[in-house]
């Protein structure tokens, strides 16, 4: 969902041994081989869409304990936190996408204008071709599949791009899609810089991008080549504001669980804290003791996760300047580790208020009330996600009519996402499109409009030329109401 490093079986059965290695196929031409199994008619029936989805979750159920080791060895993930937040998740939209399928599909009748009539008009959804999905690594398992699914309900082939730095989970999406997807129209592509530039030299009908807002130029640059439309799925800066009439202990914890949840390594999570002055040293208080309740000792703790490589730990270590350490802090980069860190007087220099954290730091600042939180929010980027916390009603609609962000999360952080119904995406830096539940099968198809018209009494006749004098005029008025 934000910050990566790069760039970066027959249909409905499982393959005899769903763990031979496959070789990684080759970038060139890929596009055109995908897209022949849209061209071709192979991805659009119905039942064929329906039994890749359920292909798809059994990939993940049959797997699972091999899904939550990859996801361990890769980002210390627990086994509640890889059903949580991946293959829970995943199973969920799945399913959501099959029980939808038949509804999604059907055409949309819209009434045709008097001066049309008789006519039918409607729109189809048809599939946009062969899609790119490119993955970051902190959901790796989520970010490479959750697309796919909208990918593969929309009659879409695609190509999954794992993120590298995620090695285990790219590895066994390379060695179990192919055992239950089908190859010509699902492939992975594993690799770096190299195969993702590669990836995107080819001319696809959609890319989906999932990462932060320098690589998604990147991608855009190459997108604008071909004409070919993207999905940036980005992050930002994610604010909470806590109101003084909000229920500090309530917040305390909702905060604290959105943020720590994968060591903080989510797009959502929220980035820092402004809270009205008069109540900052009771929410940090609060913020303390929810920490300790969620995690006890952070570092032998079960549920808490590791930084995805050391590079990152250090990258973490050096936004703790310019601001007080109320509790963690401490940094261990051999085992990639990094305390659940509050932070305090933080000076307006602070590296920590230059960029997306993107790990288990959580700066608090005080604020004066709600026209400060909005003055701040009009001179910074639109977030991803904005949370506010407050008792009072007015509050509230303020923040959400004078802010512009992806997401909205009153009295709750992160859990947004969790609605499957919900669009998600961003706004300006924070990224473009939506997807999620019927917002991913819109987001890969088309909607084309069909207007039909009988021949046994042509209505159009009046508007064909030669026009005289009068008809002109009669014609010019009816037209203009």
């Amino acid at each position: 969902m934000s910050e990566t490093d790069a760039t970066s079986g027959p249909s409905g059965t499982a393959a005899s041994d769903p763990l031979t290695p496959r070789a990684a196929p080759q970038v060139a031409g890929l596009a055109a081989v995908l897209r022949e199994a849209v061209t071709s008619g192979r991805t659009r029936p119905r039942a064929y869409r329906e039994q890749q989805l359920d292909a798809l979750v059994r990939m993940l159920l049959q797997n699972v304990s091999q899904w939550q080791a990859a996801l361990a060895a890769d980002l210390g993930k627990s086994e509640i936190e890889a059903h949580l937040t991946e293959i829970g998740v995943l199973v969920a939209e799945a399913r959501s996408a099959r029980r939808s399928l038949r509804r999604w599909m059907a055409p949309t009748h819209v009434i045709a204008p008097l001066a049309l009539q008789p006519a039918l008009a409607k729109t189809v959804a048809e599939p946009l071709g062969a899609a790119l999905v490119i993955a970051p690594w902190n959901y790796p398992l989520q970010l490479a599949l959750a697309p796919a699914i909208g990918a593969i309900a929309a009659g879409d082939a695609v190509a999954i791009k794992p993120s590298e730095v995620a090695p285990a989970t790219s590895a066994l999406l390379a060695k179990l899609v192919p055992a239950y997807l089908d190859e010509r129209a699902v492939r992975v592509v594993e690799g770096g810089v190299d195969e993702t530039t590669a990836l995107l030299a080819e001319r696809w009908d959609l890319i989906f991008y999932t990462g932060n807002g320098t690589a998604a130029r990147i991608v855009a640059a190459a997108a604008a080549k071909h004409l070919t439309p993207t999905v940036l799925e980005l992050g930002g800066k994610s604010p909470v504001y806590v109101h003084r009439s909000a229920d500090l202990a309530v917040a305390a914890d909702r905060i604290a669980w959105g943020k720590w949840l994968n060591a903080g390594q989510t797009c959502v999570a929220p980035d820092h804290v402004l809270v009205d002055r008069e109540v900052e040293a009771e929410l940090v208080a609060e913020l303390r003791r929810a920490t300790t309740e969620q995690l006890g000792d952070a570092r032998t703790s079960p549920d808490f996760g590791r930084i995805v490589n050391e590079r990152h730990v250090e990258r973490l270590a050096g936004l703790l300047g310019g601001a007080t350490v109320v509790t963690g802090g401490e940094v261990d980069g051999a085992s990639r580790y990094m305390a659940p860190t509050i932070l305090t007087d933080v000076t307006d220099g602070a590296p920590a208020m230059q960029e997306e954290i993107f790990g288990p730091i959580l700066p608090v600042l005080p604020i004066d009330g709600v026209d400060g939180f909005i003055d701040a929010m009009r001179g910074a980027e639109k977030p991803l996600a904005l949370y506010v916390f407050a008792r009072d009603a007015d509050a509230v609609r303020r923040v959400e009519r004078e802010t512009s962000s992806g997401a909205v999360g009153v009295n709750v952080a992160v859990a947004h996402v969790g609605a499957g119904n919900l669009p998600f995406g961003g706004v300006g830096e924070s990224g473009s499109g939506a997807y999620h539940g019927k917002a991913s099968f819109e987001a890969f198809s088309h909607r084309k409009p069909v207007l039909s018209k009988p021949t046994a009494i042509d209505t159009l006749r009046l508007i064909y030329p030669p026009f005289d004098q009068q008809w002109r005029r009669a014609l010019v008025q009816r037209i203009l109401g």
